[in-house]
């Protein structure tokens, strides 16, 4: 996953468009790695242009939970960003992630070029080699196509919810992970409050 530049930004930023399960996770998990300038959540993959929650939700739409992750290569790798994305959600779980369950919970990489995806394939083929998953992988290996912002309430779930129920059995185990595994690759300290 080399250099894909944002449109009319600054050529030192590339960006990565991952499914992996609910995005209020992905979100929360990627926002505090160094090198991660920015993620959005929103929805790619799917056939309606512009849509609802409730249109993805429903599972009508084709899209899957997913953010858009604008980073610095310098910092961190397409690699590392991958490794992240493999070890803190499950892809062996076809159409889930522990107990949301559909189609929009699907584990997804949206390629927005030819290296992301040599990269993205490469970086399954030496997980499934090294048997780190007593299943098969499911990650599907997805063209970008486009990627709609989730609605403003959906943003910044986690840090503005950090009581919430799902927050602290799904998510803040997570976080904890995230620490424990990444150590230098994370900002700040970890903070269970």
């Amino acid at each position: 996953m080399e250099i894909a530049t944002l449109a009319g930004g600054p050529a030192r930023y590339a960006i990565a468009t991952l499914a992996g399960g609910c995005f209020w996770c992905t979100e929360a998990i990627f926002k505090r790695l160094r090198g991660v300038e920015s993620v959005v959540s929103g929805y790619s993959g799917g056939r309606v242009e512009n849509p609802s929650y409730e249109q993805v939700s429903s599972g009508m739409s084709g899209h899957a939970e997913a953010v858009q992750i604008k980073f610095d290569p310098k910092e961190i790798s397409s690699e590392q960003l991958l490794d992240g994305f493999f070890k803190l959600h499950d892809p062996t779980q076809l159409n889930r992630q522990g107990s949301d369950v559909g189609e929009q919970y699907r584990s997804a990489i949206f390629y927005h070029d030819g290296r992301q995806k040599k990269t993205a394939e490469a970086k399954i083929a030496s997980l499934e080699k090294s048997d780190v998953y007593k299943s098969k992988i499911v990650t599907q290996i997805e063209p970008f196509k486009s990627f709609y912002e989730a609605e403003d309430y959906h943003k910044d779930y986690y840090d503005k919810n950090r009581s919430a129920g799902y927050c602290q059995v799904v998510i803040d185990p997570k976080i904890r992970k995230l620490y424990q595994d990444f150590g230098d690759k994370v900002r700040g300290v970890y903070k269970n409050t």
